[in-house]
């Protein structure tokens, strides 16, 4: 008998994905481990700084990696230096502007608190004329439209190794420095899921030690995902509304992510250097601004640089 016709290929998912707890043996093979861990369950923090002041990407990555050892005690201390770390090393590489909206006096009349202080003149007066002061008179506080809101979309669909991990918890981490008040994380494989919404009582040490716990997934459905960034950003009162795309932009479903992309009011991407090629072509296609990512701690640089160079 004659076999069936074959029917439409189907996309493959990528080599490499998923990420499970890693044993010491696997550990040890990486360079400088042994410096780091010399015993089980020990991690030495002198160490460290040693290895991140010869080379900040080897030893960001390796922390990550250790931050998913079977060594439980090991583990521990990986995840807390990790989140600590990313977190610093975000904040010194934020640029001058920020997102948040900012106090601004206005007549009271049209909303916001009394500012006492500045309308005590006007109180004064009116208190001896013997009336009751008009609003329009009065100045009060109102917060001001932010400048930035930033919906960070992950891609989690490849092989999430602990450089890849590191560079993804960097930029987020990034995103809520130069974005406080409006800014979404989500990761995306075959679905999108929400690690921060838009706005969030989450804390940045929580939503890194999120991002730090990543698996990988097969299927990259990158056009669902920029609908969702979008969808997150539509909220958002900010002047400027842009998604950080975290991604090689090689979409794996049967859905052409380019009409997603052009529909964002500003698509941001930033591509592992390696593995650029495809996201330098999706950028033209798209009209988006993009950068290679040479390594984990540049990418809070790198986010300056999409951001502030428009």
């Amino acid at each position: 008998m004659s076999p069936p016709p074959a029917g439409p290929s189907k996309p493959r998912p990528r080599p490499g994905s998923g990420r499970r707890s890693t044993p010491r043996a696997d550990l040890a093979k990486q360079a400088r481990f042994g410096e780091i861990s010399p015993e089980v369950g020990v991690l030495d923090e002198t160490a460290f700084d040693t290895v991140f002041r010869d080379d900040p990407d080897q030893a960001v990555s390796l922390l990550v990696e250790m931050a998913s050892a079977t060594d439980e005690r090991l583990r521990a201390a990986a995840r807390r230096l990790a989140t600590g770390l990313v977190l610093d090393l975000a904040r010194q590489g934020v640029a001058r502007s920020r997102g948040v909206g900012r106090l601004r006096p206005v007549r009271a009349d049209r909303g916001g608190d009394l500012d006492l202080d500045a309308s005590m003149p006007e109180l004064l007066d009116a208190a001896a004329g013997g009336r009751a002061p008009r609003p329009d008179e009065l100045v009060a506080q109102q917060w001001g439209r932010p400048e930035l809101a930033l919906c960070l979309l992950i891609d989690t669909s490849g092989s999430m190794t602990g450089r890849r991990l590191a560079a993804a918890a960097l930029t987020a981490a990034a995103c809520a420095w130069r974005a406080p008040g409006d800014h979404a994380v989500l990761s995306f494989a075959r679905k999108t899921d929400v690690i921060r919404p838009l706005w969030s009582a989450r804390t940045r040490p929580a939503v890194v030690d999120s991002v730090l716990s990543l698996r990988g997934h097969g299927v990259t459905a990158l056009a669902t995902a920029l609908r969702e960034a979008s969808h997150q950003l539509a909220a958002s009162r900010a002047a400027r509304k842009a998604v950080l795309l975290f991604s090689d932009c090689r979409a794996t479903d049967d859905e052409d992510p380019v009409p997603a992309a052009r529909s964002c009011e500003e698509l941001l991407i930033l591509a592992p250097a390696e593995d650029s090629e495809e996201a330098a072509h999706f950028a033209t296609r798209a009209g988006a601004r993009w950068r290679p990512l040479a390594g984990p701690a540049a990418a809070p640089a790198a986010l300056a640089e999409l951001l502030d160079g428009r």
